[in-house]
């Protein structure tokens, strides 16, 4: 497979990209605010006197959160969309979910190499594909040799806003700028109560559904400054294992990306924990008095 070669953007596209987003959240009862400012940001960028590129290859990233309206998470992608074109939260409002359509954003990556990864790693986020590019078992997957793997490395080294990984990043805990647990635990508390409570919109997505029915419930909230999409994991591995409707995704600004799911063994089993970050459920859950416990949501 013949890695493509994104190229940057002109203004006008990056706007145009800008105002798609808007409108897809806009449908989705997104924050009223949020969606103003992706529309905001698209007359940013058409006024400036000059390409977005130049401006970065300049000044960088700053040189965009110098501009009115833009903050960090506008300018990161501003930023992506200028360089190549590509941006995946656009692609996943796109796609109607994410976490699984989402390996189509990796170069080298396709439909059937996706299934394969996933199958043989259980691989369900791209935070965890870049670890394990990194670990030495992606190269293990038929059909990722090391050139296939160094681009996966390249390619996701910018999207979660940290240099590469390296071996050692599955040990290393939470970054500096991670929410913490408890707040991720929160937003999938309210995902799941108002799911069940049918109060969210509904989405179609595009994959494991033959009858293109509108049955996953998507989430946008917000806490403090951070904005927050939360959905039902949809990934082949999720319905092998009848957890569509336990995996919930919950993505940050359209970048970052945690997996939320019912432990089934150890000291925190029956309860809500944060994929990767075990340890810090535990000590949450042991600074609350009777944390509660809840199960699958149902649909």
């Amino acid at each position: 497979m013949v890695t493509p070669v994104l190229a940057p953007r002109d203004n006008e596209a990056v706007a145009q990209s800008l105002l798609e987003i808007a409108e897809r959240l806009e449908a989705q009862d997104a924050n009223p605010f949020r969606v103003q400012a992706y529309r905001r940001a698209a007359e940013t960028v058409r006024g400036l006197g000059r390409p977005v590129v130049e401006l970065l290859a300049e000044q960088g990233a700053a040189g965009l959160e110098a501009l009115p309206g833009i903050g960090a998470a506008l300018a990161r992608a501003i930023e992506q969309l200028a360089r190549t074109g590509r941006l995946a939260l656009l692609e996943r409002l796109r796609s109607g979910h994410g976490d699984a359509d989402a390996y189509s954003t990796v170069p080298g990556i396709g439909p059937k190499l996706a299934a394969r990864i996933r199958d043989r790693l259980g691989i369900e986020s791209l935070a965890d594909l870049e670890v394990a590019a990194w670990d030495g078992r992606l190269q293990k997957v038929p059909g990722m040799g090391r050139g296939r793997v160094r681009g996966v490395r390249e390619s996701l080294a910018g999207r979660f806003r940290r240099g590469p990984a390296g071996p050692e990043s599955a040990r290393r805990g939470p970054r500096p700028d991670d929410p913490p647990v408890g707040e991720l635990l929160d937003v999938d508390a309210e995902y799941r109560r108002r799911a069940r409570e049918h109060t969210l919109p509904r989405i179609v997505p595009r994959r494991f559904n033959p009858s293109h029915r509108a049955w996953l419930p998507v989430l946008h909230t917000q806490r403090q400054d951070r904005h927050y999409t939360a959905l039902f994991s949809n990934t082949a591995r999720a319905h092998e294992l009848g957890a569509t409707h336990d995996w919930v995704v919950i993505y940050r600004d359209g970048d970052d990306q945690w997996t939320v799911v019912t432990a089934g063994l150890g000291p925190l089993r029956g309860r809500r924990i944060v994929r990767g970050r075990e340890r810090e459920c535990e000590e949450h859950y042991a600074a609350h008095v009777a944390p509660e416990q809840d199960g699958p949501a149902t649909s």
